[in-house]
């Protein structure tokens, strides 16, 4: 479900009209996460430790408003909730764009996301499946490179409002500490660096827990 923002009387109305206008209305930060204490939950609980903080991930993003904003035809629609299209690798080296729906219940949502893994791991090709609606965010992640930024390849005549997040590669420092870069790239004209440095400690929180 969705419902339509009232544009009209949006503190950011003219910030929303002038970056829509940009050829490229995106904006990125790369951010370091603190990983030690979710890496070992994640192993405590026996459990993936990308599906754990993909999960951590649409928490974060379903608490904060404005990630759940999308731009159809103008307008600003605010979904009640946000799933994820996160990157699958299959062992021929290749990955495929897979669909995996939120849910607050991690069991629950650990069970979806195994489901969909294993029928990417068993497909072929990029898209397996049709994506209807815009309620996602573009989730990847780059376990092989420890990178400090990051771009994405964008089409600008493709109308496209998804936050796009990517996490690299876990390093463990000389004291046990763990760390991932976590790269967010959102339409400016939906929100501000405010908003995605709300984001990124809300997500650390959420990993320390």
């Amino acid at each position: 479900m969705k419902t339509l923002l009232d544009l009209e009387n949006w503190n950011r109305k003219e910030h929303f009209e002038h970056f829509c206008k940009m050829e490229e209305p995106f904006f990125g930060a790369t951010v370091e996460i603190d990983c030690t204490k979710a890496y070992q939950t994640a192993k405590n609980l026996n459990t993936s430790f990308f599906i754990f903080y993909l999960h951590k991930t649409l928490v974060a993003v379903n608490s904060i408003e404005n990630f759940k904003y999308r731009i159809s035809e103008g307008r600003i629609y605010i979904n009640d909730r946000i799933d994820a299209s996160a990157t699958i690798g299959r062992e021929d080296g290749t990955f495929g764009f897979s669909f995996i729906e939120y849910n607050t219940d991690f069991k629950i949502f650990e069970s979806n996301a195994l489901t969909e893994i294993e029928r990417i791991q068993k497909t072929s090709g990029l898209f397996t499946r049709s994506f209807d609606d815009d309620n996602l965010i573009h989730f990847s992640a780059i376990p092989w490179i420890n990178f400090t930024s990051l771009s994405h390849a964008r089409s600008f005549s493709y109308s496209d409002s998804c936050p796009k997040i990517s996490f690299g590669k876990m390093i463990t420092l000389e004291n046990g500490k763990k760390t991932m870069a976590m790269s967010v790239h959102v339409h400016h004209g939906l929100m501000d660096g405010l908003h995605v440095g709300k984001f990124a400690d809300l997500f650390q929180e959420l990993m320390n827990h």
